[in-house]
């Protein structure tokens, strides 16, 4: 038997508690951003090759119809570059723009909230993985257009610097829309319309349209791309102009992609 002092200290003795082990240490943003990026892009490949072929079939096709009313000059190059751009639009704006819509629809938000990930790897992992999957229809648009308008192929080296640039602009914009949109189906409505947007201020030449309408094309991220790529085909191309219209797409991008990483956590979080 237990004696009685024995018993009083069993009985005033406090219940000793495990201390809970400590989390692990929040990933590092780029090996974090790596991740998502090779994860997106691997999504991406198998999910969205159909979507990229009717991307850039869409963009050659309006410049074969484009080709009836356009002889060259200025409105060729105008058409050549929006086309081009179109495409980065189609994916990285449109399409992310739903997926992120169907992301927060469908509770997938929840999963990337227990990761150890910092919110601007996720949206910067798909927005890239996004935009590097429209450089293949990008490339075959502008080549193509070039080729059908007589336009000069030497500069088309710029793409490498168009592509990244307006499909970060794009795909920031589509991300935030995406996030924002209080439903799914309102996300695919914003989505297929900033593709449109991109379709009617981009593709038809800037001095063919009203003058409100030519407003609400500079404030259009994709414009300063197109501008950027449409500079380029001049026989003596104004490289100073060219660099301001990109590094004004690269603001963009900036702010865009800031914009959606706000837009993340605050949608994480309900």
């Amino acid at each position: 038997m237990i004696s009685a002092a024995a018993a009083r200290t069993v009985r005033g003795a406090v219940p000793v508690t495990e201390e809970a082990a400590p989390l692990a240490p929040r990933a590092r943003l780029l090996p974090a951003l790596a991740a998502v990026y090779r994860a997106q892009l691997s999504r991406a490949r198998v999910a969205r090759i159909p979507l990229l072929f009717v991307a850039t079939f869409q963009s050659v096709g309006i410049m074969v119809l484009m080709r009836g009313v356009v002889d060259g000059g200025t409105e060729a190059r105008a058409v050549v570059a929006g086309a081009s751009v179109l495409v980065v639009a189609f994916v990285a704006l449109n399409l992310l723009a739903q997926y992120f819509g169907q992301l927060r629809a469908g509770g997938g938000l929840d999963h990337y909230a227990t990761l150890p990930v910092p919110p601007a790897a996720v949206v910067l992992g798909a927005a890239g993985a996004y935009a590097s999957f429209t450089v293949p229809g990008t490339v075959v648009t502008a080549v193509a257009g070039s080729v059908l308008f007589q336009l000069p192929l030497t500069h088309l080296w710029v793409l490498a610097a168009v592509i990244p640039l307006s499909g970060a602009a794009l795909a920031g914009l589509g991300a935030a829309l995406g996030l924002l949109a209080p439903r799914q189906e309102l996300a695919t409505l914003l989505g297929q319309l900033g593709m449109s947007a991109a379709l009617l201020l981009g593709v038809l030449p800037a001095d063919r349209l009203p003058g409100p309408i030519s407003y609400a094309r500079d404030l259009l991220p994709s414009t300063y791309g197109v501008e950027a790529l449409a500079r380029t085909f001049d026989a003596r191309p104004d490289w100073v102009a060219v660099g301001i219209d990109l590094a004004v797409c690269a603001v963009v991008g900036v702010v865009s992609l800031a914009v959606a990483t706000w837009a993340y956590r605050r949608a994480a979080v309900r």
